[in-house]
C-alpha cells in the first residue's frame, strides 16, 4: 500500500492548549526522501504505531485509536503524544482519502539518535482489497510465541502491551504461516495458551458466546475487537475475555482474525484441520465494521 499523502507533524506538548495545529503540520511528498539516516524508527524499531482504517473518507474509531497511541508512548517512556494535535492530523489526512476503503498510519518515533525531540508523522494510502478474505476466510497455523503467559506481568519491558514498530518477528511468523502454507498465524503462548495473530486479534464463537484471549498474557486488544464486542453485546451476545487454551480454537463453533483494515477474516482451517465457518454473521459483523464508526 503506498502512500498518497504524508504530513510531518512537529509535536506539541501534551498540555499546549491550542486549537489550530496547521502550523505544526508540513504535507510531504509521500514518494520523496523524508527522515534522516540517524532516525531511530528506521535503525531500532524504536517508535510506535496505529493504523486507522478509513470507509469513505470517515476515519474509524479515532479516538480509540489515539488512547492506544497514549498508551503505547507511556510504555516506551516517549512524550505524551498531544491527542488534540494528533486529531487535526487524521483530519488533514482523511481529506485525501476518497471513496471506498483506506488506511491512516499513524507514527511516533524516538527521533534522531540524540537528537532534542521524537520524530511524528502521518500517512495515508489506498487499502488492499480485502474483499476475498472476508468472504472465503483464511487458513491460520498457530505458532509459538516463546514466552509464557506470565511474561507480561513478570518482565514489563517486553513492551508486550505496545503497539511498537518493532515489527520483525510478526512479519516473520507470517511468512512462516505462508511456508506451511496457511495465510496467517495464531500465536499461542509457551505454556499453551492463545494469544493473537501478527496483526490481528482472535474472537472465538463458542456455545452462542463470543470470546477473545484475556489481556493479561500480555497482549494488545484491538479496537477493532473491541467495537465488535460492545455492537455485539447491543444485538443481545454474550461476550469475554477469557484464558483459552489452544485447544479452544480447534473447538470454536466458529472464529475470526479482526483488525482495522482486513476487519473480520473468517477462519477456515487451523494447522490444516477444517474449521466450520458462518458466512451470515461473518458478512453482519463486516457490514458493522464498515459502516461509519467514531
Amino acid at each position: 500500500m503506498a502512500a498518497h499523502f504524508a504530513l510531518l507533524i512537529d509535536p506539541a506538548a501534551s498540555d499546549d492548549a491550542c486549537d489550530d495545529f496547521a502550523a505544526t503540520f508540513t504535507v510531504l511528498d509521500p514518494a520523496a526522501p523524508a527522515l534522516s539516516v540517524s532516525e531511530l524508527s528506521t535503525q531500532r524499531g524504536d517508535g510506535i504505531f496505529e493504523s486507522i482504517g478509513v470507509v469513505d473518507g470517515h476515519p474509524q474509531e479515532v479516538a480509540a485509536h489515539l488512547e492506544r497511541l497514549a498508551h503505547s508512548a507511556a510504555l516506551c517512556d516517549l512524550p505524551a503524544p498531544h491527542l488534540g494535535q494528533w486529531r487535526q492530523a487524521i483530519g488533514r489526512a482523511a481529506a485525501a482519502c476518497g471513496a471506498g476503503e483506506s488506511v491512516i498510519k499513524l507514527i511516533l518515533s524516538r527521533g534522531v539518535e540524540h537528537g532534542p525531540a521524537p520524530t511524528a508523522w502521518v500517512t495515508a494510502a489506498t487499502a488492499a482489497d480485502n474483499s476475498a478474505v472476508r468472504e472465503r476466510g483464511i487458513r491460520v497455523v498457530t505458532l509459538d510465541r516463546g514466552i509464557d503467559s506470565g511474561a507480561a506481568d513478570r518482565a514489563p519491558w517486553l513492551l508486550l502491551g505496545a503497539k511498537t514498530l518493532s515489527y520483525a518477528v510478526n512479519m516473520a511468523a507470517i511468512r512462516e504461516a505462508h511456508r506451511r502454507g496457511a495465510d496467517d498465524a495464531v500465536f499461542v503462548s509457551s505454556d499453551g495458551i492463545l494469544l493473537e495473530a501478527p496483526t490481528a486479534s482472535l474472537i472465538l464463537k463458542k456455545d452462542g458466546r463470543f470470546v477473545t484471549p484475556a489481556a493479561g498474557s500480555g497482549i494488545l486488544h484491538g479496537t477493532t475487537q473491541i467495537s465488535l464486542f460492545e455492537h455485539l453485546a447491543q444485538l443481545g451476545h454474550s461476550t469475554a475475555y477469557e484464558t483459552l487454551p489452544v485447544e479452544a480454537l480447534m473447538r470454536a463453533d466458529a472464529a475470526w482474525l479482526v483488525s482495522s483494515v482486513r476487519l473480520a477474516a473468517p477462519i477456515s482451517a487451523v494447522d490444516g484441520v477444517e474449521l466450520s465457518a458462518d458466512s451470515a454473521l461473518t458478512a453482519s459483523i463486516n457490514d458493522y465494521l464498515l459502516s461509519p464508526r467514531d
